[in-house]
């Protein structure tokens, strides 16, 4: 590895973009804080003509890494298109966090985490990884006073271990109701794709759940409430097992309050923001725009409601193929029926 270990643990101007299992290795990008604020994602998307990169052994990273000092890591876990990026943003507005979303390593070690099973070795290689990661993960330029990383949704499946690896780390894990999840995903541009893509990781997830191999999920609309249903017992399990550490909060009930929801969101994730940011932060310019693409397109919680209002006309049948999924499973499993 080249000789940036000074600049590697002070500073996260070297970036974790890529963690490559196979050769255990890790890519470094530069970036700076505008970089941090103007990423929507930490993943592939975020790698421009030109970008150029360098790639060091996991091995020297950690030695590397082995006195680091970091700042407070928290987390934002979510169901997936419950507004978690726009709450990212607004948490970017006290400007002492460094916000990090959706970094391409944590599904890596997600899925990594999959194929653990019994093997102690396995478990052990994981654990030295994650560790690093989070060394990684908590670095800070000098305003930063805390680290929120938002995970991609189907890593929510990690929250487990990520949380028993930094016991002072506090979540919260955005989530929406059956109904109006399956008029947003059913409406996306990208709804087939998505749900074809995350079917089978998804499916095994529901099936582990239940302890039931006997269900199928057929149309587009039962795979779409099959998605939510992964989704929201994977958000079960982290609010069970860790408790008053993850804030469980419902993306409509927040928009309905947004001052409030947010005040209570940065004290349990023990942020302090400038006098008077909770209550204006509804008034927000972030509001306006999509917060995947802010520069690109308009959006708020009107035009949401809009679109909501849209994908529940045009996708009626599916909605209702999908609840009625949903309510079979739940009279045979009593985890479905307490998320119903």
């Amino acid at each position: 590895m080249p000789d940036f270990s000074s600049e590697l643990s002070a500073s996260p101007s070297l970036y974790a973009q890529k963690y490559d299992s196979g050769r255990d290795a890790i890519l470094f990008v530069r970036m700076t804080p505008e970089d941090y604020r103007a990423a929507s994602f930490l993943d592939d998307r975020m790698l421009l003509p030109g970008t150029q990169g360098i790639w060091a052994p996991h091995a020297q990273v950690e030695a590397a890494l082995a006195t680091a000092a970091g700042r407070p890591l928290h987390y934002i876990f979510h169901t997936g298109h419950v507004g978690s990026t726009l709450l990212s943003r607004l948490i970017d507005e006290t400007g002492t966090v460094l916000g990090l979303r959706e970094p391409l390593p944590l599904r890596t070690l997600a899925e990594l985490g999959d194929m653990v099973g019994n093997s102690a070795e396995r478990e052990r290689q994981l654990a030295a990884r994650l560790a690093t990661f989070l060394k990684l993960w908590r670095r800070g330029f000098a305003e930063t006073r805390s680290v929120v990383l938002k995970a991609t949704s189907s890593a929510g499946r990690l929250a487990p271990r990520l949380l028993t690896a930094a016991p002072a780390a506090q979540a919260v894990y955005l989530n929406l109701r059956a109904e109006p999840y399956l008029a947003t995903l059913l409406g996306g541009a990208n709804a087939i794709t998505d749900l074809r893509g995350f079917e089978q990781e998804r499916s095994n997830r529901v099936r582990t759940a239940l302890g039931d191999d006997t269900w199928r999920s057929t149309s587009l609309g039962e795979l779409a409430a099959m998605s939510w249903l992964a989704e929201s017992l994977t958000r079960q399990t982290a609010v069970e097992q860790f408790e008053a550490r993850v804030l469980p909060l419902d993306f409509d009930q927040m928009l309905s309050d947004l001052p409030t929801a947010f005040a209570r969101i940065l004290r349990h994730l023990d942020i302090e923001a400038p006098p008077g940011l909770a209550a204006a932060i509804a008034r927000s310019p972030i509001l306006t725009r999509y917060s995947k693409a802010p520069k690109e397109f308009a959006y708020s919680p009107a035009m949401r409601a809009q679109l909501l209002a849209q994908a529940r006309r045009e996708n009626f049948h599916e909605i209702r193929r999908g609840l009625q999924f949903l309510e079979r499973l739940g009279a045979r499993h009593a985890k479905v029926a307490a998320l119903l």
